[in-house]
């Protein structure tokens, strides 16, 4: 009875860090999150299947033709930063939940992405990857190639079109 009562707290905390990171302004609302959109379309990176060597590109989702990275994995940007500046409001608990998306060149190589694609530095000394001025972070409850799951968190977090606009919201 005991195990039963630890494993349900277990994952009930484990739940509420990933819904996590809201920063610290909402956006109106009573920061309550709806359930996020089928993500059951996974995105296809290449057409032979492979994993392509680009940054950023373009893949079809539940939520229409998303940003991914060169694996597949959705890509997402963050209301409470400040578009076109070179800092994150993403810090502390929020980057565990939202990993920042980097690249090791200065000017990331994009197939399909039409947005100004372009870097910033974050604390660590990697290099963030920003589309249309905004930084883009992964979501930990993402697990595969085309997962949305991140979409619409806590009415902040959303996936960007390749002309890098919000999609939702």
């Amino acid at each position: 009875m005991r195990i039963r009562h630890a494993a349900g707290a277990a994952a009930l905390a484990l739940l509420l860090a990933l819904a996590g990171c809201s920063g610290s302004t909402t956006t109106g609302g009573d920061g309550a999150s709806s359930s996020p959109p089928d993500s059951s379309p996974s995105a296809e990176p290449t057409d032979d299947g492979m994993s392509s060597d680009a940054a950023l590109m373009p893949a079809e989702s539940s939520l229409g033709t998303i940003v991914v990275d060169g694996e597949g994995m959705t890509v997402y940007m963050f209301d409470n930063d400040t578009q076109g500046t070179a800092t994150s409001a993403c810090t502390g608990q929020c980057l565990a939940n939202w990993p920042i998306v980097t690249t090791e060149s200065a000017t990331p190589a994009v197939d399909g992405v039409t947005g100004e694609v372009a870097t910033i530095d974050s604390p660590d000394g990697k290099k963030q990857i920003t589309l249309n001025g905004w930084p883009l972070y992964y979501f930990a409850g993402d697990s595969a190639a085309g997962d949305t799951a991140g979409q619409g968190v806590n009415g902040v977090w959303w996936v960007l079109s390749p002309a890098g606009e919000k999609i939702g919201g």
